[in-house]
């Protein structure tokens, strides 16, 4: 018999999307901020504007992505929306996966990257710049769709999950204009380490969701194959409980294929991930440097 999961308490599900939406929204104001300061450094100004077309529409279709596959689950019930949550989650966790481990070793020499961009796109004039914004922002932001898509399908279609991921990206788009403006500075090496190693074991959690709801539908097989199952000595209602599930998706009573999806994607993952990074001694470090227009 399936086990029913206590939704999450407000205040976790704030906390648990409000730190992705730091991180994630960080990492896209970076990016913004290292295109503006090329222009108004190239004294390029009049691309300002097409750099904000560009990233006003990636937030649009970002919106509109994550709106279409969180509000469009909530329609369905049963089997149907296991297997759609199902699918969803799998594909969160790839693009996750795929994103953290590449901003492991982007993070060396994105800047750059985006800069040589940017010098090719004003060379093709402002739509040019406002479809290298469109994919730099949008690329970003459709990471963070899926993985809100996931995250919240363990809140039994709350809405608090949503406001917390807008806070969190207020809160990095103002530590990304006091960064631009010189006012704070932040160890970016660390700041993407840490943060990583938490998407890793959000994703780990949304990839045991994913196996889980699978199972229910029929698609994996061992649905009533129980690891263990100490749920009469867990109380998931209690704060502990609330905060396990409502961030890492985590139940006391997983599956045997589902332990084991867990635990070789987080052994994987985060072997890949923590390993050394020998940057290009030439390039530097986007944690030495971030310039602005005054650097």
């Amino acid at each position: 018999m399936e086990t029913v999961v206590a939704a999450p308490s407000v205040a976790t599900q704030l906390f648990g999307s409000g730190l992705i939406g730091i991180r994630e929204g960080l990492e896209t104001g970076i990016v913004v901020m290292v295109l503006a300061a090329f222009l108004v450094k190239s004294d390029r100004r009049d691309g300002l504007k097409w750099l904000w077309s560009g990233v006003a529409l990636a937030v649009i279709m970002v919106l509109g992505i994550f709106a279409a596959i969180h509000y469009g689950t909530s329609t369905v019930d049963g089997l149907a929306a296991e297997a759609i949550a199902g699918v969803a989650s799998l594909v969160a966790v790839g693009v996750v996966t795929f994103m953290v481990l590449w901003m492991r070793t982007a993070a060396h020499h994105i800047s750059k990257d985006l800069k040589q961009g940017m010098a090719r796109a004003l060379e093709g004039g402002g739509f040019a710049v406002l479809i290298l914004a469109f994919f730099a922002v949008g690329r970003e932001g459709f990471e963070t769709a899926l993985l809100m898509v996931g995250y919240a399908e363990n809140t039994s279609g709350s809405s608090w999950p949503l406001l917390g991921l807008v806070v969190g990206v207020v809160v990095a788009a103002v530590l990304a204009v006091l960064m631009y403006a010189g006012a704070v500075r932040i160890n970016l090496a660390k700041f993407f380490r840490y943060t990583g190693a938490f998407l890793i074991l959000v994703a780990a959690g949304i990839l045991g969701y994913g196996v889980r709801a699978l199972q229910l539908v029929g698609w994996l097989p061992g649905a009533n194959q129980m690891a263990f199952d100490f749920s009469a000595h867990f109380d998931q209602s209690s704060w502990y409980g609330t905060v396990l599930a409502g961030i890492f998706n985590f139940r006391p009573d997983p599956t045997v294929l589902q332990l084991i999806a867990w635990a070789a994607f987080l052994v994987i993952v985060l072997t890949l991930f923590l390993r050394p990074v020998h940057p290009v001694r030439s390039t530097p470090a986007v944690s030495d440097r971030v310039e602005t227009p005054a650097s």
